[in-house]
């Protein structure tokens, strides 16, 4: 099917598609080389996902359209010794990336350039099984297989920018940043920038804006980001399958940190920056989807059994899904109570003190705007129930596509489980669970720190393993970068020591991964 001509005229709509005149989803090695001829490009870049969780990228100049074609048809080799030390032989070392064609962007820094993301593929031609991004194909397979359902993702992607100081006029005040606009909020236009091409190349942003931490000046031992203004600002996606929300998540890292650079800021998603200020989350929310329709809920309005199902399911994986969304020693600084970050195994509805968190979602309500404006008596053609839960745990410390894949085997075993509604049951609460010292022992506790999740992922590992999802070799790699932090015993740590030391030692274990996925 055609891109409808009046989509065509709205300024976000994806060059490629506006060219063609056809969605993402269904270009053509044609198509493409129509592209390159017609934008006069130069290059072709390939991206693709290492095991650091950012993209890499190769730069493959075009001169003819066989060579053109060459490359859009067959890919390129690789070192995977080296994009996978550890986990790929030097001996049997070469791997072939292969662009996946609804991805195709014009790159904004680089206007001669065609980008794609790749997947990798062994010397026989098959999905290497050791890919982050293989892997979450692989689950996605099994998900759908096993339960004939479609499941839909969105990413609330949080992160800080670091600038200069520019003046004390409007000061933002402390923690009271969310939804913030101008002249309080200094990064605006930059945020906008970010905005427009990731919507532009994504077709899938729903909303940007400020976020609640603000920091007057960084205090640290680090040079970048020593005495600089931080700013907290989250965009969100809208809900597409989750393979596409895994590669959105990398895309947006990426196209966000370059425009940063470009101003002369510094972008982390490290999960804490400054103690006292809101964390960096990772949310991520979730819809099931049938025939085109979200089942998420019944015909009262109320969460389906379905949508129960998946909830048992998470609940299930949740201690050990803190080895792929919580990866490094600040994220057990910022899952600690009372700071919207959960630390207890349960669901709730509204609740951002819970784990799980089941939004408004239009499911019991619509044409709202008529309420307001008497002139609107009709509501939209098609209503569509927008409902989703929300998976709170995760931070910016992500190996997205791992995490992603492990969310994707929870659902599954959710929904082919019967005791998955029984446990659904069992931890669905009310009110803030922080105020509740006896509801609070009652909940099973998530990770306190790396070397804890990674003992959970190793004796939960069965659930990710089977159907051969999850290769031994990443477990066994994530399980050891886990233990590596040697943070077992942190918080304890920090506890004993005197105030101002205590500072500086948190500062240290925050701002040591500031770009580490």
């Amino acid at each position: 099917m055609k891109t409808p001509t009046h989509d065509r005229t709205y300024a976000l709509v994806n060059p490629i598609c506006a060219i063609v005149e056809k969605p993402r989803t269904e270009l053509s090695r044609a198509d493409l080389v129509r592209v390159i001829e017609e934008k006069q490009i130069e290059k072709i870049t390939f991206h693709y996902t290492g095991l650091d969780g950012k993209f890499k990228e190769l730069r493959l100049p075009v001169t003819n359209r066989y060579q053109t074609e060459l490359i859009l048809g067959e890919g390129e080799r690789v070192d995977g010794s080296s994009l996978f030390k550890g986990l790929v032989d030097v001996a049997l070392s070469d791997l072939y990336v292969v662009p996946v064609y609804r991805t195709a962007f014009l790159n904004p820094f680089d206007k001669g350039s065609l980008d794609f993301i790749c997947r990798y593929l062994t010397h026989e031609g098959e999905l290497a099984p050791f890919g982050p991004d293989n892997i979450l194909h692989n689950a996605y397979e099994l998900f759908k297989k096993n339960t004939n359902l479609e499941l839909y993702a969105l990413g609330e992607l949080e992160f800080f920018l670091l600038h200069e100081p520019n003046g004390s006029s409007y000061p933002a005040v402390k923690q009271k940043g969310y939804q913030a606009s101008a002249p309080y909020v200094k990064c605006g236009e930059i945020l906008n920038e970010m905005v427009h091409h990731i919507a532009q190349i994504t077709g899938a942003v729903k909303y940007a804006h400020s976020e609640v931490g603000s920091v007057k000046s960084v205090r640290s031992n680090l040079e970048e980001i020593k005495g600089k203004q931080a700013e907290q600002f989250e965009v969100e996606f809208l809900p597409t399958p989750i393979e596409e929300a895994g590669d959105n998540l990398i895309l947006a890292r990426w196209l966000i940190r370059n425009i940063a650079y470009k101003y002369g800021c510094v972008a982390t998603f490290a999960p804490k920056l400054e103690e006292g200020i809101a964390g960096n989350g990772l949310h991520v929310h979730l819809k099931l989807m049938q025939n085109g329709q979200n089942v998420m809920t019944d015909k009262t309005g109320e969460l389906s059994k379905q949508a129960k199902k998946l909830i048992g399911g998470l609940c299930t994986y949740a201690d050990s899904l803190t080895a792929f969304g919580n990866t490094v020693s600040s994220a057990y600084l910022r899952l600690v109570p009372n700071q919207e970050a959960p630390t207890r195994i349960c669901w709730s509805d509204l609740n951002r003190s819970a784990m799980i968190r089941v939004p408004l979602g239009w499911s019991k309500t619509s044409n709202l705007a008529s309420k307001l404006n008497g002139q609107e008596d009709s509501g939209l053609k098609e209503p569509v129930d927008r409902q989703t839960i929300e998976f709170r745990s995760p931070d910016g410390s992500a190996i997205i596509h791992l995490l992603m894949a492990g969310i994707t085997l929870a659902a599954e075993w959710g929904l082919t489980h019967p005791e998955s509604l029984k446990i659904a049951r069992e931890r669905y609460v009310s009110g803030n669970i922080f105020k509740n010292d006896k509801l609070l022992q009652k909940l099973a506790a998530l990770p306190g720190s790396c070397v804890e999740s990674a003992r959970i992922l190793l004796e939960k590992r069965g659930l990710y393993e089977r159907k051969h999802i999850f290769p031994k070799s990443i477990i066994e790699h994530v399980a050891e970068s886990l233990r590596a932090e040697n943070d077992e015993h942190m918080n304890e740590f920090l506890v004993d020591l005197p105030a101002d030391d205590r500072l500086q030692e948190t500062r240290r274990i925050m701002h040591k991964d500031l770009h580490r996925n």
